[in-house]
């Protein structure tokens, strides 16, 4: 009989040993599970934002050609010959670029404002009775695309005082 008060002993041992590595195991596979989870959700999130920035850039990639044919809006608008075209350019110009505002674009504006490297090119610097870096005249319209510039103004400014 002592050798069967011995095993019984071991047994509860052995299931204690078994019990232990199993909930160990368990907690390992907890552990990497959680691990996955938030590998995971860091993926779907990563993939989310990278889906959005390669829109932004399809967008701005097309809304960068399509400021040629709006140039050539506010060209056509200066060189009208009558009063009728005239009005219908100016629609069209207004409607067109009312399309591009939707998806994000912004005319940088540019009248009576100082000079900002970050938003203007200066290609003319002239004398006048304006504050030197004054904008005197807008040579070419810059626009941002939500509010990254896509295209700086071309400007002429203010030299300083006439003497």
């Amino acid at each position: 009989m002592s050798g069967n008060k011995s095993e019984k002993t071991e047994k509860p041992k052995k299931q204690e040993k078994e019990d232990s590595k199993s909930k160990k195991l368990e907690e390992d596979y907890l552990e990497q599970l959680k691990y996955l989870q938030a590998d995971f959700e860091n993926y779907k999130k990563r993939i989310s934002k990278e889906r959005v920035e390669f829109i932004n850039t399809a967008n701005e990639n097309l809304i960068r050609e399509l400021l040629a044919v709006l140039d050539d809006f506010g060209m056509a608008n200066t060189h009208a010959k009558n009063q009728e075209d005239l009005g219908g350019l100016k629609l069209i110009h207004k409607n067109f670029l009312k399309i591009l505002e939707k998806f994000g674009l912004k005319k940088i504006e540019t009248e009576g404002k100082k000079f900002d490297h970050y938003f203007h090119d200066v290609l003319l610097k002239e004398p006048s009775d304006e504050e030197e870096g004054i904008i005197l005249e807008e040579l070419q319209a810059g626009y941002l695309l939500n509010g990254k510039v896509i295209r700086h103004s071309k400007i002429k400014i203010s030299g300083g005082k006439t003497q």
